[in-house]
């Protein structure tokens, strides 16, 4: 039954709509969007899914395919940051983006909302971001709010970090809104310019995998927060408004005035593996337009190492699919997303695709862990209104 017909089966009448909205994976450039840097996020296949109807009578009711829950039914006039439906739970998300375009002064004056969706949740694919955008984007046709990509992402991103309460940066709902088929998204998260990067493995002999841990992760604990925070100390104490300001020529005179300031070590870290990843956010888009994709491979290496040893931010899951690809013959490997569990990229030989990812799954096996999700990244295109069937 598609998204449509369950909307119709719920609430007794067809919906005005169906949009959909994707998950994104990140190549490179972890961290860096709320420092205002760089990153370079693809879209996945893997989609938010929204069948909606406008309301003109104040109520929002929501309801996901996905859980054996009831409909949520809010006010919109209610809706308040961190209320009970803006710490954790599924339905902050979609309401949140309902209070940030009436915040930001739209007139949104309810609607109902089914929604399904394939983007695995907790395995740093920004599921929660596919359900935000799609919402937005609805939203945005419904009440003809007339707001570019951009604009809804930023709102959507106000959605999470004032509503939810968690303080992520823009680049998971500018993928979501922004990216397109066959390539990567090199994002200024600074001034929100984009770059649409041709990213065709394919036709140099190449596979993005993508390796859900299926090791759950929550940003809301405090570890995402933590680390903006010594990133922001971090500048504070260079006299710069953000890390991007630091030139990555001038990394080791910035870690050695830090050092002399008696800041925690951990500050130094974090410095450290923000103005690295920016400059290897350059290296890839570099590599990428000469036409050497696998040449990105030791970069990818080279970030797992700095979220790893800098960040902090890895796993044992995490660490073993790197470990594992490389002694397999992988080009290159890096975990991906938020971290403490998640997914991780590996960068293959087409023609050993298979036998890497049978290698991950045997060590996995030998380890006694859950086994993983393994899947191709193929860059797909960016949130959009959908044939009604």
């Amino acid at each position: 039954m598609t998204v449509a017909a369950q909307f119709s089966d719920l609430y007794g009448y067809a919906p005005d709509g169906v949009w959909a909205a994707p998950g994104r994976v990140n190549l490179i450039g972890e961290y860096t969007d709320f420092n205002e840097g760089f990153v370079m996020p693809l879209a996945l296949p893997h989609t938010a899914v929204a069948a909606v109807a406008r309301r003109e009578d104040g109520v929002l009711r929501l309801h996901s395919a996905d859980l054996d829950a009831p409909v949520a039914e809010l006010r919109v006039d209610a809706l308040e940051p961190l209320s009970k439906y803006g710490q954790g739970g599924w339905a902050a998300y979609p309401a949140g983006v309902v209070w940030a375009l009436r915040d930001a002064g739209h007139a949104v004056t309810g609607a109902d909302v089914h929604l399904a969706s394939t983007v695995p949740t907790g395995a740093g694919l920004s599921s929660s971001a596919a359900l935000e955008v799609v919402t937005a984007y609805a939203l945005n046709d419904l009440f003809g709010l007339g707001l570019s990509g951009p604009e809804l992402a930023v709102l959507a991103q106000r959605a999470e970090n004032v509503f939810v309460g968690v303080p992520c940066g823009v680049m998971d709902q500018m993928a979501s809104a922004c990216a397109t088929e066959g390539h990567a998204l090199h994002l200024d998260c600074r001034d929100l310019s984009v770059r649409q990067v041709p990213f065709d493995l394919a036709a140099q002999g190449l596979q993005l995998l993508v390796v859900d841990t299926r090791v759950k992760h929550e940003l809301g604990d405090g570890a995402y927060a933590e680390r903006r925070a010594g990133c922001e100390e971090g500048a504070r104490l260079l006299g710069v408004t953000h890390l991007r300001d630091v030139p990555y020529a001038d990394l080791d005179d910035a870690l050695a005035r830090i050092e002399r300031s008696g800041a925690d070590e951990k500050v130094v870290r974090y410095v450290r593996h923000i103005v690295s990843d920016d400059h290897r956010v350059e290296q890839v888009i570099g590599l990428l337009d000469a036409g050497e994709a696998r040449a990105i491979g030791p970069v990818l290496y080279d970030g797992h190492r700095s979220l790893r040893d800098d960040l902090r931010i890895s796993c044992p899951e995490l660490d073993l699919v790197v470990d594992t690809a490389r002694s397999a013959g992988a080009v290159g490997a890096r975990m991906t997303g938020g971290g403490f569990g998640g997914s991780a990229l590996v960068l293959v030989e087409t023609t050993d695709a298979d036998a890497v990812t049978k290698s991950i799954l045997t060590a996995f096996e030998t380890a006694a862990f859950t086994p993983p999700r393994v899947f191709p990244a193929v860059p797909s295109t960016g949130a959009r209104r959908l044939p009604v069937s």
